[in-house]
Parts: C-alpha cells; sequence; structure tokens
C-alpha cells in the first residue's frame, strides 16, 4: 500500500504544523493554528536571534497561503536521535535546551516543547530544530516543558551518572521521558541530599503521583516570576554543567595497545587516504570507528564522516576533539553494530533505523577498520551475511582483515575454544570468496608486519 502524504513519519505530534518531503526536499508547513505566534516570532525579529545566536536551525519563507505557511529549514545532512550520543553529546543538548529557555523568557517567549528529540548534531555542535515550539510568554506562567525537560534530560543524565553509559538509551523505550517515580525509585536514596534533585526529581514525582488522577484545572492555578523561572534554570544548568561520568569500558584505549608499530599504522592512514581519493568519495561512514583517528585523515577533504562506535567513552572522546579541533564535518556516534538502532515509535517509523538513515544519506564509502573479527569471533555473523550487510549500505567498501596469526584474532579464538572447529572457517580465503558474491575487489594490500590485510572493494 502506498502513502497517502507526503508528511514526515516522525511529524505527527504537534497541530501547530508538520514535516514534509517535496521533490526530495524537506519542509515545514506552518498550520494557521500557529499563524499568530508564527507572525509575532518572524516580524518581532526573533527567529533571527535565535538563528544567528545557533540555539535553533536556520529556516527561509517558501510559500505563504491563507490556510498554510511553508518554510525551508537549513538542511541537516544525518539526524541523530538521544539513544545515540555520548554522555558529553546528552549534556551539551540538555545545556543547549536550557539555554534556549532562559533566552526566549528574556525575550518575551517561552518554550512549549523540551523533548530531547527536538535536538540534533549539526556542524559538530547541538542544535534545536523545531521552529514551531515556540510561544508567547505570560507573565506568572509556569514553563510548560519543565517536566518534560525533567524526563528527557535530566533523568536519562543523573540515572547514567549512578549507573553508567546504559542509561542514555532509555528514551529507545521511553519515547516520550522516563517517568520521573520510576526515575525517583532507581536512584540512590543518598540523590535526595542533592538539592537539585530531590526538587526536580524527587518532590515533583511526588507531585505528580497525588494529582496525576485529578481533571486539568481541577487543581491550584500555579504562578512563578520570570525572575524565579530563571532561577531554576540556572540551577539546572549549573548542576547538569557539573555532572560527569566515569565507566572504564573495553576499547576505550584500543589504539594504544593495538599490535601495530609506528609504520604499519602510518602505513593505514595513507592508504585509507589514499583509496578515499581514488574513488573521488564525498562522503564516508566509519562503523566501529572508535575514536575517529582514521576519520581524522579525511577530515580536510570530505563533506561528511559519520564515525559510530559501540565504545560510549571512545564516542565521548572523538566528540570533544570534534568541538576543540572545530570539525564541522564529523559526527560521532554510539552504536553496536551487532544492535543498531532500530525504528521506533508509531508504525515504526517515527524515529527511523540507524542503516536507513545511512542509506538514505548516500555515503559513498563505508570503513571497516579492525571491526570483521569481532563481528565474525564475537558475533558469530558469518562472513556472508556482513558482506550483504555493508552491501546495502553503500558502493565501496574499505575493509580490513586480521588473519589467524593476529594476536587480537588469536585472543578471540582461544574465548572460543569450546567450539574451535566451528571457527575453522575464519581466514582470508574464506573471507574472499564469500566477500567475493557482493563486491569486486578494486586492491589489496597487506600492512606491513602485520597480519592485516586492507581491502578496496566496490559492490557489484
Amino acid at each position: 500500500m502506498q502513502k497517502t502524504t507526503n508528511r514526515h513519519a516522525a511529524s505527527f505530534r504537534d497541530p501547530s504544523g508538520f514535516m514534509l518531503m517535496k521533490d526530495g526536499v524537506l519542509l515545514r508547513q506552518v498550520n494557521p493554528l500557529y499563524f499568530e505566534q508564527y507572525r509575532s516570532l518572524t516580524d518581532s525579529g526573533f527567529y533571527k536571534k535565535l538563528f544567528h545566536a545557533g540555539l535553533l536551525i536556520p529556516h527561509e519563507e517558501t510559500d505563504v497561503t491563507d490556510a498554510s505557511i511553508t518554510i525551508k529549514p537549513e538542511m541537516i545532512p544525518f539526524f541523530s536521535y538521544p539513544y545515540e550520543w555520548s554522555f558529553s553529546q546528552y549534556k551539551h543538548a540538555a545545556l543547549h535546551t536550557l539555554k534556549l529557555q532562559k533566552y526566549c523568557l528574556q525575550n518575551g517567549y517561552t518554550l512549549k516543547d523540551a523533548t530531547a528529540f527536538n535536538v540534533t548534531f549539526h556542524k559538530g555542535k547541538p542544535v534545536f530544530v523545531d521552529s514551531l515550539s515556540f510561544d508567547s510568554y505570560n507573565e506568572g506562567e509556569p514553563w510548560r516543558a519543565y517536566k518534560q525537560f525533567l524526563m528527557h534530560f535530566l533523568a536519562p543524565l543523573v540515572l547514567a551518572k549512578y549507573y553508567g553509559n546504559d542509561m542514555l538509551k532509555l528514551l529507545q523505550q521511553y519515547i516520550d521521558g522516563i517517568p520521573l517515580q520510576k526515575a525517583a525509585k532507581l536512584l540512590p536514596f543518598t540523590a535526595k541530599f542533592n538539592p537539585v534533585l530531590y526538587t526536580n526529581i524527587f518532590l515533583t514525582a511526588k507531585y505528580d503521583a497525588k494529582y496525576s488522577n485529578e481533571a486539568p484545572g481541577s487543581g491550584k492555578e500555579i504562578k512563578i516570576s520570570k525572575q524565579s523561572q530563571e532561577k531554576i534554570l540556572d540551577s539546572l544548568y549549573n548542576f547538569i554543567n557539573g555532572l560527569d561520568l566515569k565507566e572504564n569500558t573495553e576499547w576505550k584505549d584500543y589504539y594504544s595497545i593495538t599490535n601495530y608499530d609506528d609504520a604499519a599504522f602510518e602505513y593505514k592512514k595513507v592508504l585509507v587516504r589514499k583509496w578515499y581519493q581514488a574513488i573521488d568519495a564525498k562522503k564516508a561512514v566509519d562503523l566501529g570507528g572508535n575514536d575517529g583517528t582514521f576519520s581524522r585523515v579525511l577530515a580536510d577533504i570530505a563533506d561528511e564522516l559519520l564515525v559510530t562506535d559501540i565504545d560510549p567513552n571512545a564516542v565521548n572522546y572523538n566528540y570533544l576533539q570534534v568541538l576543540q579541533n572545530k570539525e564541522s564535518n564529523i559526527l560521532p556516534l554510539v552504536s553496536d553494530l551487532l544492535n543498531p538502532a532500530p525504528g521506533i515509535g508509531f508504525n515504526n517509523e517515527e524515529r527511523s533505523p540507524l542503516q536507513e538513515r545511512i542509506r538514505k544519506n548516500n555515503y559513498d564509502v563505508a570503513l571497516a577498520l579492525a571491526l570483521i573479527h569481532h563481528i565474525s569471533l564475537t558475533g558469530n555473523v558469518p562472513f556472508a551475511m556482513s558482506a550483504e550487510m555493508f552491501a546495502s549500505l553503500t558502493p565501496y567498501l574499505i575493509i580490513e582483515f586480521p588473519d589467524r596469526g593476529d594476536s587480537w584474532v588469536d585472543f578471540l579464538l582461544k574465548s572460543k575454544r569450546e567450539f574451535a572447529g566451528h571457527f575453522d572457517y575464519y581466514n582470508k580465503p574464506n573471507f574472499e570468496n564469500d566477500y567475493a558474491a557482493f563486491f569486486d575487489i578494486i586492491e589489496k594490500q597487506q600492512i606491513p608486519n602485520t597480519e592485516r590485510t586492507m581491502y578496496l572493494l566496490k559492490k557489484k
């Protein structure tokens, strides 16, 4: 059955308007319900202030009728979701939202939505993307999106502080935010002694439980001054800004313990760059790219570089390097290639799968360096299946194959000793034969002084 509308699958919750695709261009339609707010934001120049401050994705007006206004947002090459961010990315997205709300208050507006899904990473930094999430501020009116902010940002970050990076993936399960009553139950008793957590998590959860069954408007109307609201925002900002996460992970220092010597390491870097240029690539996705070491070899010649890795600490380090080096064309994300982010939400289309987004972005080449032995020996994925997966993503593949003499391969094989015979297939001839069903070998090179071979492959 064909779709009857070009409305974007993720854009249906807000009656103010929606995203749509037209001739391959992403647009946003503004409905009459939001005309008054939209004109206020436009005529006052506040939209332009937000654009210039880097707080909101810029847009331009393309069509105006009595029934709708159409705007064209600046294109974001790759849209990421909160459950794919590292700790620092998540924290900076939260701080960005608080900064935006405070800026709104100072200019007579307020955010009516504070979902983490309204933030993504663009040109190396977080940016708010929903142009219709703003409303006029009325003196004494509390922040309508306050609870939503706590559920989407504060709760995941604090749970991650106490229990590790995996807590940041909870929005994959709780698409509307982590219920505060659940967050309060999960946090340790000692968390109650922190005034920010006690007020914003524990007391708010208690209030929620007490009044959740009452009809809207039946309770006492709450008034809060702009000054008091700004103090709450400042308190949340300072608390979140001070959050830190210390969790050791297996691969954080992968390159410091690799079995390459310096010459082999540099040879591999030169080869990646040479092959990238040989196929005249513009965009690459580095799968299992660790801290982005090999993607950075391409940073000065690539338009876009998406770097994914299972290790959140490596991704976090990569992201901090992006900020430090102002590498606006590199996007680091947390992803397990054996279990990538699926489609979730309504009809499993509201938030699209990671691999679908990779395919739609038309990357020229995928890098799979020091990865195939983990897929094949840790994940038990046959060569033919990984080849088919890679072939579905990009037309070219630069892949590294560590043979049985490699120390990492030897380590992984020893961990499979009870199934040793089953893994006899793991060798270079079988790898080349199975991948030949999906790819042609353009070039291959042995990395000097190693048991590893680099391949440049082209999809058949």
